[in-house]
């Protein structure tokens, strides 16, 4: 007799449901046969890294974490946001000083007593109570660190978690909002620039506890751009650097995109845009390269729009560019497509698109071109000395489900697309951070059109509050969250994508019983 131990079969589950991949074979067994994808499981652990915020005087900072209801299926669990520099120390660490002599014992010791008076402040900076309520927390004016957060149990499926910073005043004016984003070795960033305008920033946090070895390379109009200090940045554990991109290299240009990549190790990657008179804001990565890219939720008032694109193969690309309107598809006049060099960076001024309506933009290969592509647009609202801007990536589409954590009573706005067929999603209003009641309404989005809608805010709202959309029939959408906040005079706006929260994992089946195996 020979028999297959349960813990293996548990183990691969366990495994698939923390990484997303798991496969099972009985060796030595004839007609063993690999396991096939048959079940989706809910994701037992989550990372999300928020970077640095702005280091102004006059900058306030709020974090909201948030986990939707429903899909948990664990009982236990949390999720916490923590200071980088103030995680405990790696308790494998502390074992080995057992084994020390006198002298390294009493160093040891030193150490742990540090350690402690550490352990003392690590507390988290926002911890997550309860499934389908937000929890926020406020920060310092000025010096706030980057954040490293874990989720398990119930709260890691479909965890997400915004910081938002309000700079009122000075160079980097502005509202600054920005998802976390999980920890990866591969981001692009369609642009960013090195101009003398701008000071933009790619800030590099490692969750892990070994250090990291990133790579970033620029490219712009006519290529990759020279730099000498671009490779091999190292990033020690649980710590975030920040880079200024413009010190990278010595060619200043306007649209720039980067690359992040990791020889060793992980890094959430995301850029910080200043521009002198207009403001500054977030840049998330774009989607991965692909033929055809969204980039959903330009406001119906942009007064500029510019798109910026970027080839990463080594074949050029052509696209069209269509803009998906309240009432269909249409291309810019003089825009209709736009032509990519393979490593170069090509932009279009698209000027006021949008001529009052909402609307996103949709790229598709053209004249037969399959070439993968990334993009984002700067999209600036306001004029003169109102003017403000923010960067609206490629985005996937929702998925089975996506979330966008600190939305506030008034000036938030939800943007659908549907890019191809028609399409039904479920947009549920959590309860409020401080009380209230969660509101759910179903909108259908009309393929090849852009919906706006101001969303149904909880009854008896109190504090804040995410929305979670969540697709059921018809072909998939796009969305993105608009949110706006007067300050002086200026309607200061930041925009975030909502792709699928990847909640849950294929769990790969065995096509025999492996109970029980006879000789």
């Amino acid at each position: 007799m020979k028999s297959t131990p349960l813990s293996l079969i548990a183990g691969v589950v366990a495994l698939a449901a923390v990484t997303g991949f798991a496969a099972l074979t009985v060796p030595g067994e004839e007609g063993a046969t690999e396991a096939k994808a048959a079940a989706r499981l809910p994701v037992e652990r989550s990372s999300l890294l928020c970077p640095e915020p702005s280091m102004s005087d006059l900058a306030e900072t709020t974090y909201t974490s948030f986990t939707p209801a429903g899909k948990g299926g664990q009982e236990a669990g949390a999720a916490e946001l923590k200071a980088a520099e103030a995680l405990p120390a790696d308790e494998d660490a502390e074992k080995e000083d057992a084994g020390k002599d006198d002298k390294d014992k009493e160093d040891a010791g030193k150490d742990d007593e540090d350690k402690g008076e550490k352990a003392a402040d690590d507390k988290p900076v926002v911890s997550l109570k309860d499934l389908g309520k937000p929890s926020t927390a406020e920060t310092a004016k000025s010096g706030a660190p980057a954040l490293v957060g874990t989720a398990t149990g119930a709260f890691a499926p479909g965890w997400t978690a915004q910081q938002t910073t309000m700079a009122a005043a000075g160079g980097a004016r502005g509202l600054l909002g920005v998802s976390c984003t999980a920890p990866d070795t591969d981001f692009w960033f369609p642009g960013a620039s090195t101009g003398k305008a701008r000071q933009d920033y790619v800030h590099l946090t490692n969750p892990d506890d070994t250090a990291a070895v990133a790579d970033i390379e620029l490219y712009g109009a006519e290529g990759p751009l020279k730099s000498d200090v671009a490779e091999g940045i190292t990033v020690p554990a649980r710590s975030s650097v920040p880079m200024l991109i413009s010190t990278l290299t010595s060619e200043a240009a306007e649209n720039v995109t980067v690359h992040v990549t990791t020889r060793s190790g992980r890094v959430g990657a995301v850029v910080s845009a200043a521009e002198d008179e207009v403001g500054s804001d977030w840049l998330a990565a774009s989607a991965d390269p692909a033929d055809t890219q969204v980039l959903p939720g330009i406001p119906a008032d942009a007064t500029s729009v510019r798109l910026v694109a970027f080839a990463p193969g080594e074949d050029d690309a052509d696209v069209k560019v269509q803009l998906l309107g309240k009432n269909g598809a249409f291309s810019p006049a003089g825009n209709d497509t736009l032509h990519i060099k393979s490593q170069m960076t090509a932009s279009v001024d698209l000027k006021d698109v949008t001529r009052g309506e909402p609307g996103s933009l949709r790229l598709t290969p053209a004249d037969g071109s399959r070439t993968p592509v990334v993009a984002a647009l700067r999209v600036v609202r306001g004029k003169g000395a109102e003017q403000e801007v923010a960067f609206i990536p490629a985005t996937g589409p929702v998925g089975e489900r996506a979330s966008v954590a600190d939305n506030r009573a008034k000036g938030s706005v939800l943007s659908l697309t549907a890019p191809g067929e028609t399409a039904k999603v479920k947009v549920t209003a959590s309860a409020g951070s401080e009380g209230g009641e969660a509101a759910v309404k179903t909108y259908t989005v009309k393929g090849g059109t852009t919906l706006e809608v101001e969303p149904e805010a909880p009854a008896g709202l109190k504090g804040g509050y995410a929305l979670t959309v969540e697709s059921e029939s018809g072909g998939p959408v796009h969305a993105a969250r608009t949110l706006t906040i007067a300050e002086g005079g200026v309607d200061m706006f930041t925009v975030q994508t909502l792709p699928d929260d990847e909640g849950t994992v294929e769990v790969p089946e065995a096509r025999q019983d492996l109970s029980v195996l006879d000789d």
